[in-house]
């Protein structure tokens, strides 16, 4: 992987689409690179599918870690932690929880050193009192699409209303 299919994938995120167009508009790659790129990508695993799945371990994001963040209590605090949390970069999930936890965070590192890194600046934030996190050592599942987690049946039944025909 180069730096183009790097912007690549990220503009594709971004766009939550594979359209080469899309893409191109994006990052100014040219279109007939984009659509190659894409397609070497898929074919070495990268993409998974036509979603644009992407494989962390094959580009270098394979050590997944999951923190706790406890913060001083304060007026609207759940709204300025968590979006100072959610700028961090390689943060990729921010929950406010209820509990004793305030924050759980999940985040995708290189290295051990970009995981000191993230703990630094989670810890560099005034109103965060401290940390735990953890290293995943096996993943058991990540759906990507919490909707296929569900029959076909019980979404129907939770999501619509029958009584109003």
């Amino acid at each position: 992987m180069d730096e183009k299919d790097i912007r690549i994938l990220k503009a594709a995120a971004a766009a939550g689409t594979d359209s080469a167009v899309a893409i191109h508009e994006h990052t100014g790659i040219p279109k007939s690179t984009v659509h190659y790129r894409l397609k070497q990508l898929r074919e070495e695993g990268v993409v998974k599918n036509d979603l644009l799945e992407v494989d962390l371990s094959k580009i270098g994001l394979e050590i997944a870690i999951i923190s706790e963040v406890y913060a001083e209590f304060g007026e609207g605090y759940h709204d300025d932690v968590g979006e100072k949390l959610a700028n961090i970069e390689g943060v990729n999930q921010v929950y406010f929880t209820m509990g004793d936890t305030d924050f759980v965070l999940v985040a995708h590192a290189t290295s051990r050193k970009m995981v000191e890194t993230l703990v630094e600046e989670y810890e560099s934030i005034d109103e965060v009192t401290r940390t735990s996190s953890k290293f995943v050592i096996t993943t058991v599942k990540n759906e990507t699409y919490p909707v296929n987690d569900f029959e076909v049946d019980t979404l129907v039944d939770a999501l619509t209303d029958e009584d109003s025909s």
